[in-house]
C-alpha cells in the first residue's frame, strides 16, 4: 500500500497526525527559546510515515490546510502547561500562501487556548513567493497585524532572496542545514553562513541556523554573530507527552552554562547590537597609542587607524584597497618578509626599522609586529599590523648615551681619579686612570677585588676607616699607597668620599676620588 492510497480523512479524523517539537536555543546562553512543529503521521499499519511522503500529498490534494489546523490545534494545547513562554514556528507551505483567510483561521485556533500570536514564528520559504508576491505580501502583513513574527525558511536556497527581504516584513532568516552541516569542512560553506549571518544583523533581523549537530558548529554560528540554532545537538524532535520534560531540561542545563560563564562575560556585551559593538571597537582602535592596521592576503590594508595612517603620510581612505608596496614603497623591501612569514602564520613582534622621511618629515624609529589574522575555521586569512613609534625614545637614548660618554671623558680628564663604591664598600665604578695606576684589568676590580691592589699593611686601617664612615655616614678621608707592578715603588694616595642618602635616610652609595699625597708637603 503507497501513501496515495491511504485514507486522509479516515487518518484526520482518527487523529493519525501529531505535531513533534524540536528546542531553539539561543546559541549565546543556552536559553530555551521555543519549539519548531513538526509534522508526524503515525499509521496504524505502516508506523511513522516520514513528512516527506504525505506533505507534497497534502499540497496536492488541498488537505494542507485541514493538517496544519490540526497540528497547530494540538501544539497549542501542549504548551499551554510547558513552564514559561516558549515560542512555536510552524511552516507554512507555498499553496497557503493563497489562502487568504488563512491568518484568521489561526487566529480561531489559538484562542480557545490562550496562546498569544506574538509567540506563533510563521516560517515561509522562498519558493512561497514565486507565482503571486502581492497576495503573498497582503498575506504576510495579516500574520504581522495579528502579533506573529515571519522568517525566511531555508534562505540562501532559492532566488531573489534580497528582494523578498525588502519587500516583506520578516522578522527571522533561516539559515539553511545544507550550509550548517557542512561550514566546518567546507570554507565556502563558512562563507556563505557568515554573509547570512552578517545581511541579518545588517537588516536587524534575528538569525536561525538550522541542523545543529556538534559543538563545533555550534561554537563557530556563536563567533560568527548568529543568535538562535536549532538540530540534534540540543535536542531531537519529541512528542507532545515529552515536552514538559524537555522544557524543564533545558532550564537546567541553562542554568549551569549561565553559571559557568559568570565572571567569563558581561550581560551588558551580550546585549549589545552588532553596531554598537562595531563603533566600540573602532573607537578602540582609532584610540590605541599605536599604528594598527589589517592586511588581506594579497597585502592590502583593509583597515588602519588614523595614527598609522599620519606615520604613512596618507589619509585613511587613500589607504583602503591599496597594497603596502604602493604606500610606503622606501620600506616595503624591507618589511616584505615579515609579512609573508606572518601569512604562514607566524607571529612576528618588535622588529626594529627605520621608516624613511616622506613629505619632508624627518625619519621615523619604529617597532613592527605582525600577527597572523585566522578565520572562524583557524585558517590565515589576513595579518593584523601593530607599529610604534620609538622615534622618541631612541633620541632620548642617544642622548643619554651622549651624556654618559661626556661624564666618561670628564673622569678620565680629571686629575683625580673618581671612584664609586655601594654601601658594603664594593667598587660599582672607577677612572680608567684607576687601571693605569694599578696594573687591574676591568675585571679584576668589581666588587672587593680593588681592595687588592693596596700594600698590604695598608688594607686593614683602610677597611676600619671605612667601616667607620659606614657606621657614622662622615666623610671617608683615609691614606693608603698603591703600585703599578712589583718592580715599581709605591705610591701614597690620598682617598675621599661622601655618601649620597636616600629619601628613606639609608645610604645609596659612596661617591669620592684618589688623588696622590704631595710626600714634599
Amino acid at each position: 500500500m503507497t501513501v496515495d492510497e491511504l485514507d486522509v480523512g479516515s487518518a484526520l479524523e482518527s487523529g493519525e497526525f501529531f505535531p513533534h517539537f524540536q528546542p531553539v536555543v539561543n546559541l549565546r546562553t543556552g536559553e530555551l527559546q521555543g519549539f519548531e512543529i513538526l509534522a508526524r503521521w503515525l499509521h496504524p499499519q505502516l508506523g511513522w510515515i516520514p513528512p516527506d511522503e504525505f506533505i507534497p500529498l497534502a499540497e496536492k490534494n488541498g488537505w494542507i490546510d485541514q493538517l496544519t489546523g490540526e497540528l497547530l490545534r494540538q501544539a497549542f494545547k501542549t504548551v499551554a502547561v510547558v513552564p514559561g513562554t516558549p515560542t512555536l514556528s510552524v511552516n507554512i507551505s507555498p499553496v497557503q500562501l493563497h489562502n487568504i483567510a488563512l491568518p484568521g483561521q489561526i487566529q480561531s485556533i489559538a484562542e480557545p487556548y490562550g496562546f498569544s500570536l506574538d509567540r506563533l514564528i510563521i516560517e515561509i520559504t522562498e519558493s512561497a513567493f514565486a507565482d503571486d508576491v502581492v497576495l503573498a505580501r497582503s498575506i504576510a502583513e495579516s500574520f504581522k497585524a495579528l502579533g506573529c513574527r515571519l522568517a525566511l525558511d531555508d534562505f540562501g536556497t532559492g532566488y531573489s532572496s534580497l528582494t523578498h527581504l525588502q519587500s516583506l516584513p520578516f522578522d527571522e532568516i533561516k539559515v539553511d542545514r545544507s550550509f550548517v552541516s557542512s561550514m566546518t569542512s567546507h570554507r565556502d560553506s563558512r562563507k556563505i553562513v557568515a554573509a547570512v549571518v552578517g545581511l541579518g544583523q545588517s537588516l536587524g533581523l534575528t538569525t536561525v541556523a538550522e541542523g545543529v549537530e556538534t559543538q563545533e558548529q555550534a561554537e563557530m554560528l556563536r563567533w560568527l554573530g548568529c543568535e538562535f540554532g536549532q538540530g540534534w545537538l540540543y535536542g531531537r524532535p519529541v512528542q507532545a507527552s515529552q515536552l514538559t520534560f524537555v522544557a524543564m531540561k533545558a532550564r537546567q542545563e541553562e542554568a549551569n552554562l549561565l553559571y559557568e560563564a559568570q565572571g567569563r562575560i558581561s550581560s551588558s556585551s551580550l546585549d549589545n547590537l552588532p553596531g554598537q559593538r562595531l563603533a566600540q571597537l573602532q573607537a578602540v582602535y582609532d584610540g590605541a597609542p599605536v599604528g594598527l592596521a589589517f592586511l588581506d592576503r594579497n597585502f592590502r590594508y583593509m583597515n588602519l587607524n588614523r595614527r598609522l595612517a599620519k606615520m604613512n603620510g596618507y589619509p585613511i581612505e587613500q589607504h583602503l584597497g591599496r597594497t603596502v608596496s604602493e604606500m610606503i614603497p622606501e620600506l616595503f623591501p624591507y618589511v616584505e618578509p615579515y609579512i609573508r612569514r606572518a601569512m604562514q602564520g607566524e607571529a612576528i613582534r618588535a622588529v626594529e626599522a627605520t621608516k624613511p622621511a616622506v613629505h619632508g618629515k624627518e625619519p621615523l624609529s619604529i617597532l613592527l609586529s605582525y600577527e597572523p589574522a585566522r578565520d572562524e575555521a583557524g585558517e590565515v586569512v589576513g595579518v593584523s599590523v601593530a607599529i610604534v613609534d620609538v622615534t622618541e625614545i631612541k633620541r632620548a637614548e642617544k642622548a643619554r648615551q651622549v651624556c654618559e660618554e661626556n661624564y666618561r671623558q670628564m673622569m678620565e680628564l680629571m686629575p683625580q681619579i673618581p671612584w664609586i663604591i655601594d654601601p658594603e664598600g664594593r667598587a660599582l665604578d672607577v677612572s680608567q686612570r684607576w687601571l693605569e695606576l694599578t696594573g687591574m684589568t676591568d675585571d679584576q676590580w668589581r666588587g672587593f677585588g680593588w681592595l687588592d691592589a693596596l700594600h698590604p699593611d695598608d688594607l686593614q686601617p683602610t677597611i676600619d676607616a671605612m667601616h667607620r664612615s659606614f657606621a657614622t655616614g662622615h666623610s671617608i678621608d683615609v691614606i693608603y699607597r698603591l703600585r703599578r707592578s712589583p718592580r715599581d715603588a709605591w705610591k701614597p694616595m690620598r682617598s675621599r668620599g661622601s655618601a649620597r642618602v636616600g629619601d628613606d635616610g639609608k645610604i645609596v652609595c659612596w661617591y669620592g676620588c684618589l688623588e696622590a699625597v704631595d710626600e714634599s708637603a
